[in-house]
C-alpha cells in the first residue's frame, strides 16, 4: 500500500504540473489594444491578426495534452518508485513547463522572416521531450526496474521502441526546418497522430498471465 501511495503521490503531483503548463498556454494569446477606440472592423480585424497566436495555442495545448495522457499511461505499470525516477519525472516535468516559451516564439514569428528560426526552436524544444521521456521509460524499465511483475517484457519493449522512434522523427524535423520551416512544423505535428493512437492495453500491450 505504501508504494502505491507513493506513485499516486507522484501522479498527482505531475498531473498538476502539467494542468499549470496548459493553462500558461492562453497567457500567449494577448488581447488587442490601441490608443484610441476601436470600430468593429478594427477589432474585428486585430481579432483575425492574431491567427499565429491561435495556431501557437492549439498546437502546444494539444502538445501537452498528449504527452499527459502517455505520461499518465504508464503509471499504472509502476510498482514502485526510486530516487532515480523522481529525478528523470522532474526532468520531464521541466521540459513540460518550458513549452509554453517556444509556443511564443513560434506565434510571435511564424508569420515573419524569422519563421525558419521559430519552427526550429519548436521543433527543437520538442527533442528535448522527447529525451526527457525516454529517460523516464529507461529509470522505469531497464532491468524491469520499477514495472509490475505482470508487465510483458514485448511491452516494455514496444514502448521503449516508441520513445526511440519520436526522438529520431523530431530530430528529422529540426533538421527540416532550417530547409523548408513548414514541412519540418508539419512532420512534427503529423507525428502527435502516432502518440494518440499508441496503444498502452491492447493486443500489443497485454499483461501476462500470473502463474498460479
Amino acid at each position: 500500500m505504501s508504494n502505491e501511495k507513493e506513485t499516486t503521490r507522484v501522479e498527482a503531483f505531475s498531473d498538476g504540473v502539467f494542468a499549470i503548463a496548459i493553462t500558461l498556454l492562453i497567457l500567449e494569446i494577448k488581447v488587442p489594444k490601441m490608443e484610441t477606440a476601436m470600430t468593429n472592423s478594427q477589432l474585428f480585424s486585430s481579432l483575425m491578426n492574431l491567427w499565429p497566436s491561435y495556431f501557437a495555442f492549439l498546437l502546444s495545448f494539444s502538445a501537452v495534452l498528449i504527452m499527459w495522457i502517455n505520461h499518465h499511461a504508464f503509471f499504472k505499470y509502476l510498482k514502485t518508485i526510486n530516487t532515480k525516477f523522481l529525478y528523470a519525472n522532474g526532468f520531464l516535468l521541466l521540459m513540460v513547463t518550458f513549452i509554453p516559451f517556444p509556443t511564443a516564439v513560434l506565434a510571435e514569428h511564424l508569420n515573419s522572416s524569422a519563421a525558419i528560426a521559430a519552427c526550429a526552436f519548436f521543433c527543437g524544444s520538442m527533442i528535448l521531450v522527447s529525451i526527457a521521456f525516454n529517460i523516464l521509460w529507461h529509470a522505469t524499465a531497464y532491468k524491469r526496474a520499477l514495472v509490475k511483475d505482470e508487465i510483458s517484457d514485448a511491452l516494455i519493449l514496444k514502448i521503449r521502441n516508441a520513445y526511440w522512434l519520436g526522438f529520431l522523427v523530431y530530430l528529422i524535423a529540426f533538421i527540416l526546418t532550417f530547409f523548408y520551416a513548414l514541412a519540418g512544423l508539419i512532420l512534427c505535428i503529423s507525428f502527435w497522430v502516432f502518440w494518440i493512437f499508441l496503444d498502452y492495453s491492447q493486443e500489443g500491450s497485454k499483461l501476462k498471465h500470473r502463474k498460479n
